[in-house]
């Protein structure tokens, strides 16, 4: 599905997802089991192939714990909002924390080190990284971060989203 935005006179074509859904958690330890299931069960409903769901749900409950470990106290709740499309999967964690400023989010590269020499903290956004095609980080002091993460797909033939997508 595409919609057609117009903005100052520019007309751009944009991917609408088919499905989008936003899950709103507090900010305490049981809510990234919680995420976990909602998220997995709907997704395989929906008809991800298992292997892609594992790899979402690593990812997802990373930026999860992130918000818990790094959010600040400010952080009340967070959400996750999750958008399926014909051929990705993109989840977004957003919290309203402490932000972090560019010389912040300086980290290893993984691709210069092994796994085993990263420190045992800030392994998150590495661990996001080989799960999923694309994350990226927006955060800034005082308005919180936004962690994106998008992924490929295939859906089998029999995948409900298909069928439904294939009904209308």
């Amino acid at each position: 599905m595409i919609s057609i935005v117009s903005t100052g006179g520019k007309t751009r074509v944009k991917p609408v997802p088919d499905v989008k859904f936003c899950l709103v958690f507090h900010r305490e330890t049981l809510s990234v089991p919680v995420m976990r299931r909602v998220l997995g069960d709907t997704l395989r409903r929906l008809g991800v192939d298992d292997e892609s769901v594992y790899d979402i749900l690593l990812a997802a409950t990373e930026a999860c714990t992130n918000v818990l470990t790094h959010g600040g106290r400010r952080v009340r709740d967070y959400t996750v909002v999750t958008s399926l499309g014909a051929v990705s999967c993109q989840v977004e964690v957003a919290d309203t924390g402490v932000g972090m400023s560019p010389h912040e989010l300086g980290e290893p590269d993984p691709q210069q080190l092994p796994v085993a020499q990263l420190p045992e903290s800030g392994r998150g956004l590495a661990v996001m990284r080989a799960c999923v095609d694309n994350v990226t980080l927006d955060s800034r002091p005082g308005r919180g971060t936004v962690v994106t993460m998008r992924k490929r797909i295939s859906w089998p033939e029999d995948a409900p989203l298909r069928r439904l997508r294939a009904a209308s």
